[in-house]
């Protein structure tokens, strides 16, 4: 795979974006973030979607849509070789565990405002699982898997650019 080299100004934008998004949604006490509206219509989407296959996948199609989507997306730059789009879309694909987390944490509490049916995808899912007991260690578990997979995703980013600059030196004939 030839992947598209990142710029050293790339890099630290890109960087500096996660970061200042780390921090922000470090700080977010409600579990959702600006990003979430826009994941919020994946969700929603996935539903019909995912409807063709059964009742319980219909219910799972929500959290499925909103994963399929970067995933897609992700894929679409891995074909292209577009380094920082990869990035991102993993980034993106793992800022959706948060709210996942979030959302399976609250199905014994049902305290999060929903759209729709009013009906609670994890609450019903947990339930039809014999899980419902453990929302909290579920979701909290899902919340950490997101952090660890957006930091993994920009020492990924980090990692192909310290890759890149090495083999341009390697290729570049010394001078003395």
């Amino acid at each position: 795979m030839d992947w598209k080299p990142v710029s050293s100004v790339a890099l630290a934008a890109w960087l500096a974006f996660y970061v200042f998004f780390l921090i922000y949604a470090a700080r977010e006490d409600s579990g959702f973030l600006a990003l979430d509206y826009v994941n919020l219509v994946f969700h929603e989407a996935g539903h019909p979607l995912f409807s063709w296959f059964g009742y319980t996948l219909m219910i799972l199609g929500g959290t499925l849509g909103e994963l399929l989507v970067p995933s897609l997306i992700g894929i679409y730059f891995y074909r292209q070789g577009e380094t920082a789009g990869v990035a991102f879309c993993a980034f993106w694909f793992f800022e959706n565990f948060l709210y996942i987390g979030t959302y399976m944490a609250d199905a014994r509490t049902l305290a999060l405002p929903l759209v729709g049916s009013g009906d609670h995808d994890w609450e019903i899912l947990f339930g039809e699982w014999g899980l419902l007991v453990h929302d909290r260690e579920i979701g909290g578990f899902t919340r950490r898997i997101g952090w660890l997979g957006m930091v993994c995703s920009m020492a990924w980013l980090a990692w192909m650019y310290v890759r890149n600059r090495r083999q341009e030196r390697q290729l570049t004939p010394a001078t003395d």
